[in-house]
């Protein structure tokens, strides 16, 4: 005992302090001695507590002490993240999709081993967020970490990839056939992570859900295709690029009310150009998709595309389909 008492004790004390105290939990020296025996310690004297608590501050705990009564109590006051940040990183892992029910439970707990106890209970409140549908796929962190892996390694990796029928069964696509894709970037869009990948037979870049993918495995070959990959094509401005669909710069005419949701989607860098005491026009970069044109027509008439007029025409055709869908 008396051996683990010299070695061990300061690391028990400083266990004790983060887990026990806060700005508005402190311990007194006999609460300190209380939380030591639970770990099998005898009682230490006033002397030696006072300076084990330097030499814990001298390490770099931030720990004070308040005058009560007739007794000091000392606590933990500043730590690596303070509570609001850690309910911001409760609040984002409780509300995003491609977390799991399961994972966002343990990552809450890990969170929550960053304060005190008391301040802990504050972390496991429930975030409601409306429509908000969770992943299914547990293995969503490992396929991240697998990916990244794969390209700070510049390998090609192999997967299969799968999609959910009307039974809710996962069924592999083109008969459990493997891909081989040499992976560029990982993108966050829509709260879904997707792999931006070329593929050395279509001679081009495509994206997959990370959350669809099963097996990946990085092979000894390195990656193909960077003379086909452009970060500036995957930045905020080009979003809808994530859907398929050839990059195409397109002119926007919108009612001055709605440069808001421009601003959202595409950044506070586009340009807008008065046309009217009412509009303005913004030229920004997309892909043209079904993607694109459902986002364009959900915004009613407020903003319209008006260039070129391929897009427009395709867009036209969306549109009748929609129409047609509904007459029947």
């Amino acid at each position: 005992m008396a051996g683990k008492q010299k070695k061990y004790k300061c690391l028990y004390l400083m266990k004790i302090f983060l887990e026990e105290t806060d700005e508005d939990h402190g311990l007194s020296l006999a609460q300190l001695n209380e939380h030591l025996a639970a770990y099998g310690f005898d009682t230490v004297s006033a002397k030696t507590l006072y300076e084990d608590i330097e030499a814990l501050r001298q390490f770099g705990i931030d720990i004070d002490y308040s005058h009560e009564g007739r007794h000091y109590f000392y606590r933990v006051l500043s730590r690596d993240f303070d509570l609001a940040e850690l309910k911001l990183l409760v609040d984002s892992v409780q509300a995003s999709k491609y977390i799991t029910e399961r994972k966002s439970r343990a990552l809450i707990a890990k969170i929550g081993r960053l304060t005190s106890r008391h301040q802990a209970r504050a972390l496991t409140r429930q975030v409601l967020v409306s429509g908000r549908i969770k992943s299914m796929n547990e293995s969503i962190l490992l396929n991240v970490d697998a990916l990244n892996s794969a390209i700070n390694r510049n390998r090609q990796i192999t997967f299969q990839y799968f999609q959910y029928d009307r039974d809710k069964n996962p069924v592999l696509r083109h008969g459990g056939a493997w891909y081989v894709v040499s992976p560029w970037t990982l993108l966050l869009d829509n709260e879904y992570y997707y792999l931006v990948a070329f593929d050395a037979g279509d001679a081009r870049m495509k994206h997959f859900r990370v959350d669809k993918m099963l097996r990946i495995k990085a092979t000894d070959e390195p990656r193909l295709g960077e003379a086909h990959y452009h970060a500036a094509d995957y930045t905020r401005q080009s979003v809808f690029n994530m859907y398929g669909g050839a990059v195409t710069a397109v002119t926007l005419e919108a009612e001055n009310d709605m440069a808001g949701i421009l601003i959202d989607r595409f950044g506070k860098d586009i340009p807008m150009l008065p046309i009217s005491p009412t509009h303005f026009e913004v030229s920004v970069n997309v892909a043209l998709s079904p993607m694109f044109y459902g986002w364009l027509t959900s915004l009613g008439d407020g903003i319209r595309l008006t260039g070129p007029a391929p897009a427009v025409q395709a867009l036209k055709q969306y549109i009748r389909r929609l129409y047609d869908a509904y007459l029947r």
